[in-house]
């Protein structure tokens, strides 16, 4: 059965590279059929019988792929207390307030805040967030996604208050400050997690994919996907038949004690398995943290903080163990990797299994490059999924690695010089999901924009 549209009295863009542009467009069955002059895309649709939608002058153009953003955070996030801007914690409190006296949910779930945006000039503390909500837990993760601060009810249903755990912050009292980073912060999300159904997930993905597709863009890269959040995908797309855009996801390699990659070959599943609107290509692997939480693995010190270099989340065996076993079950790694050592880290693993190009292995974010780095990666032709608005968002960065270092950050241009594939994401919710600002971004670097924004 054929189905489509033909659409008129528009601008059409069909390529940028070279410029490509006509008023009609023809759909059939899914498909552009055809792009050219209005007189040829009438008879089409009346030669097939297809609806004539006129767009009155507005602009088509192919949609916008983002290759790294997390739909299921993204989804919790439209639905949660949006921290974005907070240039204080007596403002950071007074949104708490307002949001916790209208939702009623056990959890009660934030994101966005930046201490480098405080007036106060200090991180937040479970004590500020004690001062407003003292009986319900309280979890606001910071923009990155590495870092959060937690009240003290949170701590204790945690498990954290009395831990020695090191990802637990403390003063220079040995007390808990409320802030937790890396695999502590994983553990808190899963409990808050647990909290979700599967219908929650299926509310909150549908509503991210939804506003993707308001925002232009219409393929994801879905990672760091949890089997819940999988589940929610399979029935969504079972119930509506399509979802609204297209969607390749990338699992944790281990899910509540399984092993995802072992389980994924057994059942045969390998990249690209499913359908053209929901695959599975393969395992993300957070290696490092972020700059923003002093996390990131660099291979020399922070400039703001000279006795920390960051760390790893794995030790290097068990990272070579996820990374073999992944490409032995012919699924493409995606590995986070944030400062200079690990990336160094990531490509000598990337070598050891051969290079990069059957099953086209990525490195996520990719954000302190020195130049050698930058030769590796040409020489190897891995994919470097990219966050260029992280150059606007990240303006202290010079505080962080120091003046020297910075010219290694994002060095966008650089990559694609040296042969690298590079492919432009958001990492959202961390960054705005609409596409044009990643495009400014990496054209401007924020030159137009002042911090505030």
């Amino acid at each position: 059965m054929m189905f489509g549209f033909v659409f008129v009295g528009g601008v059409v863009y069909s390529s940028f590279e070279p410029l490509v542009r006509a008023d009609s467009l023809v759909v059939v069955n899914g498909r552009v059929a055809y792009v050219g002059s209005e007189d040829k895309a009438l008879r089409i649709a009346d030669t097939l019988g297809l609806n004539v939608i006129d767009l009155r002058g507005r602009v088509v153009m192919p949609g916008f792929i983002d290759s790294h953003a997390h739909l299921d955070s993204l989804g919790i996030s439209l639905n949660s207390l949006d921290l974005r801007g907070v240039d204080s914690i007596e403002e950071l409190k007074r949104r708490l307030r307002e949001y916790a006296d209208r939702v009623r949910a056990r959890w009660v779930y934030g994101r966005g805040w930046d201490q480098e945006l405080f007036r106060e000039g200090r991180w937040p503390s479970r004590f500020d967030l004690d001062s407003v909500i003292n009986d319900r837990p309280v979890a606001l993760v910071r923009v990155c996604g590495h870092a959060a601060v937690l009240n003290t009810k949170a701590l204790e249903l945690s498990g954290l208050l009395n831990s020695r755990d090191p990802d637990v912050v403390r003063d220079e009292r040995g007390e808990p400050t409320g802030v937790v980073v890396e695999r502590t912060l994983d553990r808190v999300r899963e409990l808050i997690n647990e909290s979700y159904t599967v219908s929650d997930y299926e509310d909150f993905i549908l509503s991210a994919m939804r506003y993707a597709a308001s925002l232009g863009v219409t393929t994801i890269g879905f990672v760091s996907v949890n089997l819940r959040s999988l589940q929610a995908l399979v029935n969504l797309e079972s119930k509506l038949g399509a979802l609204p855009i297209r969607v390749r996801v990338y699992l944790n390699p281990e899910d509540h004690g399984v092993n995802v990659i072992d389980l994924l070959r057994q059942l045969g599943v390998r990249r690209g398995f499913g359908s053209e609107y929901l695959r599975i290509n393969g395992i993300k692997v957070i290696a490092d943290g972020s700059l923003g939480a002093r996390t990131a693995w660099l291979s020399r010190p922070y400039n703001d903080e000279p006795g920390n270099s960051g760390r790893l989340n794995y030790d290097k065996d068990t990272l070579l163990r996820i990374a073999r076993e992944s490409d032995e079950a012919g699924l493409q790694l995606a590995i986070h990797g944030i400062g200079d050592a690990t990336i160094d880290l990531i490509l000598d693993i990337y070598e050891g299994l051969g290079g990069t190009s059957r099953l086209r292995h990525r490195i996520e974010h990719a954000s302190v490059l020195r130049e050698d780095l930058i030769r590796r990666i040409g020489r190897l032709g891995a994919v470097v999924a990219v966050q260029p608005h992280f150059v606007v968002s990240d303006w202290w960065v010079i505080d962080r690695v120091g003046v020297e270092r910075a010219r290694y950050v994002y060095p966008f241009r650089t990559l694609v010089n040296a042969g690298a594939r590079v492919g432009f994401s958001t990492d959202a919710p961390v960054e705005p999901l609409n596409p044009f600002e990643t495009v400014y971004a990496a054209v401007t670097r924020g030159a137009m924009r002042t911090l505030s924004c």
